[in-house]
């Protein structure tokens, strides 16, 4: 628990030097309407330290979902290697047939999780994230819902206030197309519950 105060007071502390570096340039300074969003650099660095040892598509995954939770003020996610460990098994059992399919059955999940599939073998870590974060336009906090006939529990599980580790997996089926998944503990969309 500790790791995640030094970091938000990290993020805090570098945020706030900013605004103070970037108004004491300015004459008279417009008021901002609110803080200021953590920028991507910031969050690539907390990234990259969150992920020790990681490298290439490892760090994409956690990159691109931190930046999704500094959106909501979440802590970021921190890499862990037992979750990449099993994301990468499931991903090896769907190589063959790339199906679509989670590795729970349903309503009995363990863990959280995300799965995504593209045509082609070009699709990447951010292209994933990208899809899961999108589905944001499809969640309303004020009745803690989807729309009708819409997703949004990809999105959900990566703003999940609770949830504090992500590891992921990539690969190219036998067909050529990708199929990726990322799991996440403690587990996130409890019904009821708000994301953040």
């Amino acid at each position: 628990m500790k790791p995640y105060f030094l970091l938000f007071f990290i993020l805090f502390t570098t945020l706030t030097t900013t605004n103070l570096s970037l108004s004491s340039h300015h004459q008279s300074p417009a008021p901002e309407p609110g803080p200021k969003k953590p920028d991507n650099e910031t969050i690539y660095r907390i990234s990259k330290q969150l992920c020790w040892g990681c490298i290439g598509e490892s760090l994409q995954f956690l990159f691109a979902q931190n930046m999704v939770r500094a959106a909501k003020w979440e802590l970021p996610f921190t890499w862990d290697f037992d979750l990449e460990k099993y994301a990468k098994w499931w991903a090896g059992q769907r190589k063959s047939d790339c199906a679509v399919e989670h590795s729970f059955p349903e309503g009995e999940f363990k863990l959280g999780e995300n799965i995504y599939w593209g045509s082609g073998s070009t699709w990447t870590p951010t292209d994933a994230v990208r899809a899961w974060a999108e589905e944001e336009k499809y969640y309303d906090y004020s009745t803690n819902g989807c729309a009708v006939g819409q997703q949004c529990g990809h999105y959900t599980q990566i703003v999940w206030r609770k949830t504090r580790r992500v590891g992921c997996a990539r690969v190219v089926c036998d067909s050529g197309d990708v199929f990726m998944t990322c799991n996440y503990d403690p587990v996130g969309n409890y019904i009821g519950e708000r994301p953040y």
